[in-house]
């Protein structure tokens, strides 16, 4: 293997080795089971049922929209001092870290727990720490090659990312998550290593393993991808790294496509980890799925992203990043009204039969649908960022992608607090993602599908 496929393998690793804290943790395992155990606390408060449940969609949502936050202001100061530096790997190897105590400490949630906010904490710092390494290994990809194999290189690693996310998902699955209340996993074994159901051990070892995932997996990440030797050697100042920050971002207001792109990515962005973080959600209050349902769910969705991902970095190379964009959003805004106008009961205010599985089978459809379009829309976008992006400011451009994607991060969870708060309705608290998704469209109109990167220079005049 030469060298820069080794880059290329040891880059992807990330994606592998990282993916299981959304799938596992933020999607399919560990965000319904938090729902549930906060759903279970707040009822022991006297609230009832309805009410619970959509509140502990508010708890859920409270720590997106902090975590949100913090990358946003954070990501486009440590992109530039990277730049600066010339040293991404540190930061990621620091965020790495922070990623694998946070993952291991979930196994603390009890079943009975009332540390609802502190559990909702430690995982949104797990959370913004892998996001955080994300941003400076996303920094890393426009070394990889050039503009077409870029869209390429992007969409393969998603899909390699997708499909550790379902190795790992049947692992639980298979040997540790309970299934219901039966005390059994899925193939009705009980749970791996002698944990005990009755405290949940199987589900909650999720954050452990997430954690032991990640660790083995990010091996060939540290021993492939280096470095480069830094332009300058000496002390980074931060002043010089502020100006140069300063002087980027007021240069951004006078580049029409790339102003847009950000804009555009910055809502349908929310709009997307919006429906990730929810899904698993919405299968727990909504439709009543046990864990494991839920799990298996995931298992579908995520074979579909890495599928449909991989297609379209395929269709990246050919046609460009944007129209990948635009037709994924439009999937998208059809799984956003499907899910809004579904519950156990009813479909667009059709009643169905008690004991229909309608509900079920449409919200498979939408499951795969959303994780294909989203695993398109991930690795579009970043490839469309490369177009719009300087060679040798990477990480600076990318912590700016970052800003785009959380600055207003709070924003689809607090409105989906607000309106699962204001309506008591689970689905109808989905409804503002709509909006998101229609306004990134429109934003996009104005996005030149080749970027802007003649323009770079000029902007800093």
């Amino acid at each position: 293997m030469t060298a820069n496929k080794k880059r290329i393998w040891g880059w992807m690793a990330f994606d592998w080795a990282s993916q299981p804290y959304y799938t596992l943790g933020l999607t399919f395992i560990f965000g319904p089971y938090f729902a549930s155990v906060a759903t279970a606390y707040l009822l022991g408060t006297g609230l009832d049922d309805d009410t619970a449940r959509a509140q502990a969609q508010s708890i859920w949502s409270t720590g997106q929209v902090f975590a949100g936050l913090f990358i946003a202001f954070t990501a486009p100061f440590l992109g530039a001092y990277a730049d600066h530096s010339g040293r991404k790997i540190p930061w990621i190897a620091l965020f790495s870290v922070i990623y694998v105590i946070a993952a291991a400490s979930l196994w603390g949630m009890m079943p009975d727990s009332e540390a609802v906010w502190f559990y909702m904490a430690v995982f949104f710092i797990g959370f913004v720490a892998a996001e955080s390494a994300l941003n400076f290994i996303n920094a890393i990809l426009p070394s990889l090659g050039n503009e077409k194999e870029v869209g390429r290189i992007s969409g393969s690693g998603a899909a390699f990312g997708y499909w550790g996310g379902v190795t790992a998902l049947v692992i639980i699955l298979l040997l540790f998550a309970e299934n219901g209340n039966s005390g059994r996993t899925l193939i009705g074994r009980a749970p791996l290593f002698g944990l005990n159901p009755d405290q949940m051990e199987g589900t909650r070892a999720t954050g452990p393993f997430i954690a032991l995932w990640y660790a083995v997996f990010m091996i060939p990440f540290f021993m492939w991808v280096r470095d480069p030797a830094p332009a300058q050697q000496g002390k980074v100042r931060l002043g010089a790294v502020a100006r140069d920050l300063g002087r980027h971002l007021k240069g951004v207001a006078k580049r029409k496509s790339l102003r847009n792109f950000l804009l555009a990515s910055m809502l349908y962005r929310d709009g997307v980890n919006a429906l990730y973080a929810y899904g698993g959600i919405y299968a727990a209050l909504v439709l009543d799925w046990s864990i494991t349902n839920i799990g298996i769910f995931g298992v579908v969705a995520a074979i579909f992203a890495a599928i449909v991902t991989w297609a379209g970095g395929l269709a990246d190379a050919r046609f460009g990043p944007k129209p990948v964009i635009i037709t994924a959003l439009w999937a998208m805004i059809g799984v956003s009204v499907v899910i809004v106008g579904m519950s156990r009961t009813a479909l667009f205010g059709i009643p169905l039969e008690a004991e229909s599985t309608l509900p079920d089978t449409i919200f498979f459809i939408c499951g795969a649908i959303i994780g294909g379009a989203g695993g398109a829309v991930y690795a579009a976008s970043r490839s469309l960022m490369v177009r719009h992006s300087h060679p040798d400011r990477p990480a600076e451009a990318f912590g700016l992608f970052a800003l785009s994607g959380k600055a207003t991060a709070f924003l689809a969870p607090a409105l989906i607090a607000l309106a699962s708060y204001l309506t008591g309705s689970v689905q109808l608290g989905y409804a503002p993602v709509l909006l998101l998704f229609i306004g990134g469209l429109l934003l996009l109109r104005w996005v030149n599908k080749d970027g802007d990167r003649a323009e770079w220079s000029a902007s800093l005049q």
